[in-house]
């Protein structure tokens, strides 16, 4: 009987990526009787009725055909009209548009349209761990910034400019920030945008949080910066802000000569989103907005009862003004963000991803999800506490 050589079938590029170190954690947990998990970042309230019905209707009415590549006319042209409401941005539902399966795939579609092997992707870490294997795969460089928390996790003009090489075509701006909860204000980016301005560089700004920051500060896109719309592809979604994960809907908006190759990768890979769940979508965004404010109240709620908590038992937390995550310092306990976690599931009971699955510059924090019930999250303070207890 012959054997197969898989070493020499498969992209050595592929066997190099490692797998999420989100999901890693969340994997034992699921083995496991009574875990405390605030590991994933999935919302805990259901979708709402309103989303979820207009979903029922369309298969209740046959709408399960495909759509056009680009999405529904319909559902682009609310797209157009929420980013125009929410943060300013202008684009053609025609041509600037495109839905998509979740927002990942508009990362992927993002980059896989501009960069070419030995290109440079600038990507500002602790952020969310597709960007690096995504640039990667489509042959690009990746460049690392490490962020840190004495600049609240920002990319500061400062770093950029010194990673900026003749070879650079991309920066990731990952905010409102998974991990760090960091978030980047007006003035923050009209620096950034000093600096791209003149320069061949895309901007692919990841703004799935945006609906999900705190303290009164509203989501600015950089897109909305002078002279920056052009060169950025602005990735959004529903996931988050509408809790639809398993929907699957995202969409980018860009330029139309750049929005024209994007929608080529999706043809051919994807066809189109799913047809019940843009339908979903056109719901949630002409009447959701008071589910969304709801939502986000509560997360504060509970972001402000975790940051409390772990100040209390000596793990620092900065504040996290943005999406659904703490970023405490284990820096106290003497152990790498790895043996903390490892330590902290088998001996408590309590899932919590290490910094590291983030990038090298999470090193010493933890990823605590505080989209969990206010029962759920107390008791996981309680839990590490005594653990804390223990190991001194």
């Amino acid at each position: 009987m012959s054997t197969v050589n898989y070493d020499r079938i498969l992209n050595p590029c592929v066997k190099d990526i490692k797998p999420s170190g989100i999901r890693k954690f969340f994997d034992i947990a699921e083995t496991m009787q009574d875990v405390i998990s605030l590991g994933v970042g999935e919302p805990d309230f259901p979708t709402p009725w309103k989303i979820r019905r207009a979903g029922i209707a369309s298969l209740e009415h046959s709408q399960t055909r495909y759509t056009s590549n680009s999405g529904l006319e319909h559902l682009r042209r609310e797209v157009a009209h929420y980013v125009k409401d929410k943060y300013n941005l202008t684009y053609d539902y025609k041509s600037e548009i495109l839905i998509t399966v979740g927002g990942s795939e508009a990362i992927d579609a993002a980059i896989r349209a501009v960069v070419c092997p030995g290109d440079e992707v600038i990507i500002p870490q602790p952020s969310y761990v597709c960007y690096e294997p995504m640039t990667a795969l489509a042959g690009g460089v990746p460049v690392i910034i490490q962020t840190d928390a004495e600049h609240e996790f920002k990319l500061t003009p400062e770093a950029l400019l010194a990673h900026l090489t003749p070879k650079t075509k991309v920066l990731i701006l990952p905010y409102p920030c998974n991990p760090t909860g960091g978030i980047m204000e007006k003035e923050d980016l009209e620096k950034i945008a000093d600096i791209l301005r003149e320069r061949d560089i895309l901007v692919i700004s990841d703004e799935i949080y945006a609906e999900l920051t705190y303290g009164g500060k509203r989501h600015v896109s950089i897109a909305s910066i002078d002279g920056m719309a052009e060169r950025t592809v602005v990735v959004n979604g529903f996931s988050k802000s509408f809790s639809m994960t398993g929907w699957r809907m995202g969409y980018a908006c860009g330029p139309a000569p750049i929005m024209q190759e994007i929608r080529k990768i999706h043809q051919y890979a994807i066809m189109c989103a799913p047809t019940t769940s843009q339908y979903a979508a056109i719901e949630a965004l002409r009447s959701c907005d008071t589910n969304v404010q709801e939502m986000r109240e509560e997360y504060d709620m509970r972001r402000r009862l975790i940051v409390s908590g772990f100040n209390k038992l000596g793990l620092t937390c900065r504040e996290p003004k943005g999406a659904f995550y703490a970023f405490p310092s284990i820096a106290s306990t003497g152990m790498t963000s790895e043996e903390f976690c490892e330590k902290l599931l088998y001996s408590k009971k309590v899932a919590v991803v290490p910094g590291p699955a983030f990038g090298q510059g999470g090193e010493g924090f933890i990823r605590a999800s505080y989209c969990y019930s206010v029962e759920h999250i107390n008791e996981a303070l309680k839990r590490i506490g005594e653990f804390l207890e223990e190991i001194k």
